[in-house]
């Protein structure tokens, strides 16, 4: 639960008339009105977390002569997964702090589904006393389905603990839209929890449309960050829900989206990440690159901010944030201009955090114990990766390149030896997820279509959402190299051959994120990017690509753990084709 902490609202009021000195002025600066879509030239008076008043005539203990930047709230991402970032909430503030990112909303569901309700406890505790607000959302969907094996699960007694915690703002994204929909209980149950402490209720409702969206909205589910096209959008707008016009590395929606903002549908757009690698968090940014496609694709830029500070304020209903206002915050950055966003400087409760790219803030990482950091639980020995041919068709998972939604595609089966195999000519190459979580052996096979692979495996732990371990090769040795490799190092990201280990970005905590900084996880994926490109690949971030392949909630072929799953079906469905 979220409320907004006490303050001296005495002193405020006393700097606001002029009758204190306020502890920072910030001199002629350009601010940005989020309420009525208007710039106007000011001073903003702050007094110890808060902004005091705005207007002329201030003193202050100091003061910051802005000389005409803009100053605009810090940016708020409406939905993101940290763990996706592969950094821990500290490195992942050090990185966006000096993009102006003030304030996220994480849904913590990528560790819940390996560690659960103690996985939410590691990020509430590795996030406080930073200069970045995070904010979670309690993981609805732990497992994501009853199609995989995720290392933990959470009920809806689990969901009313974590809904009760410090700095959770909402239930997180429903993904189980089949599971409302048809009135699975278990489900409804978690929905009647959040609905009964009046939270919101996140989203996620890929290609809903008509009844059962519908349906799907009537349990209280108002927002979502799936859409694809702006006729999904529209509809879902028309219907109440709040649209997250989402940009990551993956999943490139926003210009798409773009046609369904205007004067009267703004008000309930959000711009998010959702998911986003470290290496073009450096190289473009975070939320300031999203505002800037957003505004170069047309979108005035006041109402381009509004969906990145007011908006998501709003709809998680984060009082005294997402404004420039008396008794709000003092999250601001000062920045040059309204078409790149180059920002200047960040402010975090009144304090200078980060200027002109560089933080200014240290913080000591926290140790995680022995079950975090030692979290892949898979007997080597155990594994076989052959898969006997039963018949000359095979269903192959195609990949969408800048998607994650995938095409079911029936093509004949390369057979050697009695055996269905890779076959490079075609762009197609197996598919394996091993359980990692439980030692129960499980291994579900397949193949996929557009990973450009001529040699050589990939492998990972992060596969969305209960991150076992996926691996992709032309040839088993080497994707057993790869898996090897990553069982020794505790998890993470691997490019091998039958011979050797080419590359390698160990994620020690939990198998899903580095205590490294940024800039070391981001060399690190470059090398393992370099490598893969040597194997063939020509994808700009095919781990990403791979993560999503293992998704059961995300149309239309997935693989998991336990086998091949038709997701318009919620079922599983046999490789092999009669």
């Amino acid at each position: 639960m979220y409320s907004q902490p006490e303050y001296d609202s005495i002193s405020l009021a006393k700097v606001a008339r002029g009758e204190e000195v306020a502890d920072l002025l910030l001199k002629n600066a350009k601010v940005i009105d989020c309420f009525r879509f208007e710039i106007k030239k000011a001073d903003v008076a702050i007094k110890g977390e808060r902004i005091a008043g705005i207007g002329e005539g201030f003193k202050a203990k100091e003061e910051i002569d802005l000389k005409g930047l803009y100053l605009s709230p810090s940016f708020i991402d409406a939905h993101i997964h940290i763990e996706s970032t592969m950094l821990t909430p500290l490195q992942f503030a050090m990185a966006t702090v000096p993009h102006g990112t003030g304030v996220v909303v994480s849904d913590p569901h990528e560790i819940a589904n390996c560690l659960g309700v103690d996985g939410i406890k590691y990020m509430l505790l590795e996030s406080r006393d930073l200069p970045l607000s995070f904010f979670f959302t309690a993981p609805s969907c732990v497992p994501a389905t009853h199609l995989e094996t995720s290392g933990a699960i959470l009920g809806p007694q689990d969901i009313q603990e974590v809904l009760k915690m410090e700095r959770i703002v909402a239930l997180g994204e429903m993904m189980n839209f089949p599971g409302v929909i048809f009135g699975d209980k278990v489900v409804h149950e978690k929905l009647r929890i959040a609905r009964s402490l009046n939270l919101p209720i996140d989203g996620h409702a890929p290609g809903l449309s008509g009844k059962d969206l519908c349906s799907y909205i009537s349990s209280s589910i108002d927002s979502d960050h799936e859409c694809t096209d702006a006729r999904e959008a529209l509809e879902k707008l028309g219907l109440g829900m709040w649209i997250f016009l989402r940009e990551g590395t993956s999943e490139k929606n926003l210009v798409e989206l773009l046609s369904a903002v205007n004067q009267d549908t703004a008000k309930r757009c959000c711009l998010c990440t959702d998911d986003r690698h470290p290496d073009e968090i450096l190289d473009n940014g975070h939320m300031d690159y999203n505002l800037k496609l957003a505004v170069s694709r047309g979108i005035d830029p006041l109402v381009a901010l509004s969906m990145a500070t007011i908006n998501p304020a709003q709809r998680f209903n984060l009082k005294g944030l997402g404004a420039i206002s008396p008794g709000y915050l003092a999250n601001l950055v000062a920045l040059d201009d309204l078409s790149n966003f180059s920002i200047r400087m960040t402010f975090h409760k009144g304090i200078l955090v980060a200027r002109d790219g560089k933080a200014l803030f240290k913080a000591k990482e926290i140790e995680p114990d022995e079950r975090i950091s030692k979290s892949i639980n898979i007997d080597l020995s155990g594994i076989d990766l052959k898969i006997p041919a039963k018949s000359k068709r095979i269903r192959v998972i195609g990949i969408r390149e800048g998607q994650i939604l995938t095409d079911e595609k029936i093509v004949e089966a390369k057979v050697q030896d009695g055996l269905a195999v890779s076959n490079p000519n075609r762009d197609i190459v197996k598919l394996v997820v091993i359980e990692r979580h439980h030692r129960t052996g499980n291994i579900g096979y397949g193949f996929v279509q557009g990973l450009g692979l001529k040699k050589g495996a990939i492998a990972s732990t992060v596969s969305h959402d209960s991150h076992n371990l996926i691996v992709a090769g032309v040839d088993d040795e080497s994707m057993l190299n790869a898996i090897s490799a990553l069982i020794e190092a505790g998890g993470g990201l691997c490019v091998a051959t039958r011979k050797e280990t080419k590359a390698l970005l160990p994620l020690k905590i939990c198998g899903l994120m580095s205590e490294k900084p940024a800039e070391v996880v981001s060399e690190e994926l470059e090398r393992l990017l370099k490598a893969i490109r040597s194997l063939g690949c020509k994808m700009k971030n095919p781990f990403m690509n791979l993560s999503f392949l293992a998704l059961p909630v995300i149309p239309r072929l997935k693989l998991t753990d336990r086998g091949l799953v038709d997701v318009d079906s919620f079922s599983f469905v046999p490789l092999f084709v009669e």
